[in-house]
């Protein structure tokens, strides 16, 4: 059984003695608990509410559901019954949602339920939510501003991550094994995955792109099933959103913009949870809208605004006999992308002997950007070079820039603490344990410090290939650094906005330059003289 703080038993008899199905809910904050935040997930029936107990000052995340009468009960089980027995799969392709809401509306004209007599939305909300949505989990699907979501066993209160608040305890838990068996088979099920004793750990794609890793009963984890899901963004994090959070200033971004432009090959070192594949996310954005991409990752994480992007995903083995399907590992992907004739190749995590490939193919002129999990560029080099993945020494100049980021805590103004994400250098690399640091994040000021340009080895290289000084490199840089400053003044950040500014800063950077300097500076004027 599922369990909410609060909650009733979900399972009833009518005078027939027939079962009624309760969806289990969430209800409502415990009156001596102190409301800090509500919000819709989807109104009238779901609400998240972030509340504090006074007597620890401890905040929890509440998932506040309405609940369903008696009568809405049986209505409830009735649906959802006679839906089991008699859905059909649909030919063609459906909007299963559509689809679900004409077929509960079909059965109950069909079987001669009076609508009008119900709150008829909200027991097609709990049957929608519960046949063809997340379950339980639904409502925490639905909210933006969770990352997160995770089980860590039975009897044990659901986490998630909420992007103002952390990691945050939830008031639903898993109670008896066979609810949360069934919703890690359920979850794994819809990610495309079978999961069993047998096959006790899953990674998959949920749909909407959302990431999926569970393990099921206690073949793998001693207090029953565990699931994560880390959520997907519709609309990714872009350069303008992470200038805007201090994760990189203008000047990083406009210096990236520049190699980036011209191939440079990049590595986004850091720790689980720091952010790696989002700035890898967003650093992309500043190559050509026509360049070839071909992502390879285990669980697609990328998220492109590009034409001509190709993603592949690994995939293991689906058999235990000799014949069965093989696995196909990142290393054959590596191979395989290859002879697709990329422009850049990015594998979204590089932890074994496909590294090696793809560091054979950043020699041959390809561009290429990874992540790898590492405190720091002297870690990452080191990791590297060591086994498993073994990438020659004299193949390490190949590799340009190395980002460290990193989620830390800041001071706030009030005494407390805040978890940020700050990218905390931005090194050029020229060879093993030679690197020369071209930004680095300054904690006393919460900014980022640069070096001078004329100490960039890369620059220095992309000069000669372009028949321009560093000082005019330097020149382009801060033009760059103001047309991305405009973009953020203008509130320009979704990814493929900002993807057709850079192009169009391409096709013509002085007149959009111009525009940025004449607009910028008639900004200045206003604010200066109190407009």
């Amino acid at each position: 059984m599922i369990g909410f703080k609060k909650n009733q038993d979900k399972t009833r008899k009518d005078s027939k003695s027939q079962t009624i199905r309760y969806p289990p809910v969430g209800f409502g904050v415990p009156q001596s608990w102190k409301e800090v935040e509500r919000y819709a997930l989807n109104a009238p029936f779901a609400y998240a509410v972030i509340a504090e107990d006074p007597s620890t000052a401890t905040k929890k995340y509440f998932l506040d559901e309405v609940n369903l009468t008696q009568r809405e009960g049986q209505v409830y089980t009735y649906i959802l019954d006679t839906l089991e027995s008699e859905l059909t799969v649909p030919r063609g392709e459906v909007d299963p949602k559509t689809y679900f809401r004409e077929q509960a509306r079909r059965i109950a004209v069909k079987y001669g339920i009076k609508a009008s007599q119900l709150a008829w939305p909200k027991i097609l909300y709990f049957a929608e939510r519960d046949l063809v949505g997340f379950g339980v989990l639904d409502g925490l699907m639905r909210d933006p501003n969770i990352e997160d979501i995770s089980a860590d066993g039975l009897r044990k209160p659901l986490f998630v991550y909420q992007r103002k608040y952390e990691n945050m305890e939830t008031n639903i838990a898993f109670n008896e094994d066979k609810d949360l068996d069934n919703l890690v088979a359920r979850l794994s099920h819809m990610a495309g995955k079978h999961i069993s004793t047998a096959f006790p750990i899953v990674q998959g794609t949920l749909p909407g792109r959302h990431r999926l890793s569970a393990t099921y009963r206690r073949e793998v984890s001693p207090y029953g099933g565990t699931f994560t899901v880390r959520k997907f963004r519709e609309d990714p994090i872009t350069i303008t959103d992470l200038i805007n959070m201090n994760v990189i200033d203008s000047n990083i971004a406009a210096y990236v913009w520049l190699l980036m432009e011209n191939r440079s090959t990049a590595m986004v070192v850091g720790a689980t949870g720091s952010g790696k594949t989002t700035l890898m996310n967003a650093l992309l954005t500043f190559t050509r809208m026509n360049s070839k991409i071909v992502t390879i990752e285990e669980v697609q994480e990328a998220n492109l605004p590009h034409n001509n992007w190709t993603a592949l995903l690994s995939r293991e083995s689906y058999g235990v006999v000799e014949d069965s399907g093989r696995e196909i590992g990142l290393f054959d992907l590596v191979k395989t992308a290859m002879r697709m004739r990329p422009d850049i190749l990015v594998v979204g995590e590089v932890r074994g002997e496909e590294t090696y490939v793809l560091f054979q193919a950043i020699s041959t002129g390809h561009g290429g950007i990874s992540t790898v999990h590492a405190d720091d560029v002297g870690s990452a080099i080191q990791r590297l070079t060591s086994k498993p993945m073994d990438v020659p020494a004299a193949f390490i100049p190949f590799l340009d820039l190395v980002f460290t980021v990193r989620r830390i805590a800041i001071p706030t103004p009030d005494g407390g603490f805040r978890n940020v994400r700050r990218v905390l250098s931005v090194d050029e690399v020229v060879s093993v344990g030679n690197y020369v640091k071209m930004f680095k994040w300054d904690p006393v000021t919460d900014r980022h410090v640069p070096s001078p340009l004329k100490n960039s080895v890369k620059l220095a290289r992309l000069s000669r290939d372009l028949g321009l000084t560093v000082a005019e490199l330097a020149d382009e840089i801060a033009r760059r650094a103001t047309v991305l400053k405009w973009v953020q003044q203008k509130g320009i950040r979704n990814f493929k906005e900002v993807s057709t500014i850079y192009e169009e800063y391409r096709t013509d950077p002085r007149a959009l330059s111009d525009r940025a300097y004449k607009e910028l500076g008639l900004i200045r004027v206003a604010t200066e003289s109190g407009a």
